[in-house]
């Protein structure tokens, strides 16, 4: 038999800049990063699309883009916007898809050149996503908005779109080449959108980083309250365990594992089951409820651990329950567990609680036993 074996590497670096008013006139930070990022010899040129909900929020930010780029002009702005619905109907519905592919063809963006993304998590998942498959990869920039997108989804490496009813059926493994997190952009959250991020928080810090938890513990009432300086330092430290986590263990996903999935199985159906009314940090923090309540009827954790687990959830502001967890005498809920299973490439593995602080995998659920869970979780309402 004759055989050729090939092996190579590709290393990845990117930047997650912390920095407000990003274009402010006498913020550099963007700019000096497209002069020096790349090739300095090929001209560039970069398309911005922006999630409807901050366009309306911040009225003046096209206008404070296409003002920063006249003062720029070693950076070529194309000479469209585009904004385009944020939330899951932009993964939902494939026109948003067909419009950022477009665009890109229609502006000459080419390997050379950026795309970016100012939005929430769900809208940096599409763009990024477009921008992975055109040209087999446009350099794409993710300038996150919510508190969700600044702690976790918008600082990793995963961009995908809903197809076929399951979510991120067709995605990519396709870093961004920056991540730039404006604080400006938290001051315009709604309610829901504040505090939706922080589960994914309490998520990495509880199969993490136990200190953190304790902290997140002293800080609730302040992050609810909309202390900003409280919640910069959340953002920071939620963003450095995801990032962590992902460069030291599996980034591409190659094996089954996915610890930083803890809640998320039930959190992917039961967004579906409500049609996304939903927000993502909000399934999240009621998956965590859920897992949680099914480590301690494994034994692993103690009553008094669930219950400091739910109570910070509740302080944070968060309810545990929906009705749609116990639909179909829970038959739904088993669905979603299977459909996690096939999203992992066959073989189940969740993440579950050892102890406050460590997460532990399981290839089993017994779902008579999570049954009895989502009931426990019932009553906490």
């Amino acid at each position: 038999m004759n055989l050729i074996q090939q092996a190579f590497q590709v290393p990845y670096s990117f930047n997650i800049v912390f920095t407000k008013g990003l274009f402010s006139s006498n913020n550099q930070e963007f700019s000096n990063f497209l002069t020096n990022f790349g090739d300095t010899r090929f001209q560039k040129k970069i398309l911005f699309l922006i999630d409807a909900g901050v366009a309306e929020n911040h009225p003046s930010l096209a206008g404070s883009i296409q003002s920063y780029f006249k003062n720029h002009p070693n950076i070529i702005l194309v000479d469209e916007i585009l904004v385009m619905p944020g939330g899951e109907i932009v993964k939902n519905d494939t026109q948003y898809l067909d419009q950022t592919l477009l665009a890109i063809n229609k502006y000459g963006i080419d390997r050379h050149s950026f795309v970016a993304a100012i939005g929430g998590g769900a809208f940096l998942d599409m763009v990024g996503y477009a921008s992975t498959i055109a040209h087999r990869g446009v350099k794409h920039i993710r300038i996150p908005t919510t508190v969700l997108s600044q702690n976790d989804s918008g600082v990793g490496v995963k961009n995908g779109v809903n197809f076929l009813g399951k979510k991120n059926f067709l995605g990519t493994f396709s870093p961004p080449v920056a991540v730039f997190n404006d604080s400006d952009f938290l001051t315009s959250l709604s309610e829901r959108d504040w505090r939706s991020g922080i589960s994914e928080a309490v998520k990495v810090a509880l199969i993490k980083d136990l200190p953190f938890f304790e902290w997140l513990e002293a800080n609730a009432h302040a992050m609810a309250n909309r202390d900003m300086e409280v919640m910069h330092e959340q953002i920071f430290r939620s963003a450095a365990l995801h990032t962590n986590h992902i460069s030291s263990g599996d980034p591409f996903e190659m094996g089954s594992a996915r610890p930083l999935d803890f809640g998320h199985w039930a959190a992917h159906k039961l967004e579906y089951l409500t049609n996304f009314e939903i927000r993502h940090g909000e399934a999240v923090a009621i998956g965590i409820a859920l897992d949680s309540i099914y480590s301690q009827l494994l034994g692993l954790i103690s009553q008094e651990e669930v219950n400091r687990i739910i109570h910070l959830l509740k302080n944070l502001g968060f309810k545990l329950y929906h009705e749609k967890l116990g639909e179909n005498d829970k038959l739904n809920l088993w669905e979603g567990l299977n459909e996690f299973r096939e999203h992992l490439g066959g073989q189940l593995t969740i993440t579950i609680l050892e102890k406050l602080g460590k997460g532990r995998e399981i290839h089993e659920v017994d779902f008579e036993l999570m049954k009895q869970a989502v009931d426990e979780l019932k009553v906490t309402v």
